[in-house]
């Protein structure tokens, strides 16, 4: 594991209403939140909100890594059925290297909560050292999903040359192989 230096992590809202203005945007936030909970290592986040489609979440993911240097990017919003909903398709634009675990798993935690969790289509994928995961559009479905995924989280970035990541054990126990 390395040591704890300051983590970037991007949170990318893809909303056209929210990036338009006519609501706010309460999902990054609700991810800033999580992170306060779970987190002990240093961290700050880098919060945007740009319209659903192909080319504009995937060059603010590309943005946000390539340029921001975030070693972790959630995305929010746009993974479902509807035309606009894109988020998988620029994200997986976006990486050389896929990780469908994270879906999988998210989908399965959300199926015991709500019957439509079958039309969500999130991933997550690699970027270079920066690892992009897919998150529900709603506050409480984002925590959900986070709790499920979050244990793999660190160790993941440990393998791709990342700072490690402190989490407060009570909260969330990240999983780290024995040595």
């Amino acid at each position: 594991m390395n040591d704890h230096a300051m983590a970037v992590i991007g949170v990318l809202n893809a909303s056209d209403r929210a990036s338009a203005g006519i609501y706010s945007d309460e999902n990054g936030p609700a991810i800033e939140q999580y992170l306060r909970e779970v987190l002990t290592s240093p961290w700050r986040a880098i919060l945007r909100v740009v319209p659903d489609g192909i080319e504009s979440v995937r060059d603010g993911l590309i943005d946000l890594a390539d340029r921001e240097n975030c070693g972790l990017i959630f995305t929010t919003g746009g993974t479902g059925p509807a035309p606009r909903d894109l988020t998988p398709e620029a994200t997986m634009a976006a990486c050389s290297k896929l990780l469908p675990g994270f879906g999988e798993l998210m989908r399965a935690v959300s199926l015991k909560q709500v019957a439509t969790a079958i039309l969500s289509r999130q991933t997550a994928g690699i970027r270079g050292r920066t690892l992009i995961v897919n998150l529900p559009g709603r506050p409480a479905s984002i925590r959900v999903c986070l709790d499920a995924i979050f244990p793999a989280i660190p160790y993941c970035l440990d393998l791709i040359g990342q700072p490690g990541m402190a989490t407060d054990p009570v909260r969330c126990k990240a999983f780290r192989p024995k040595t």
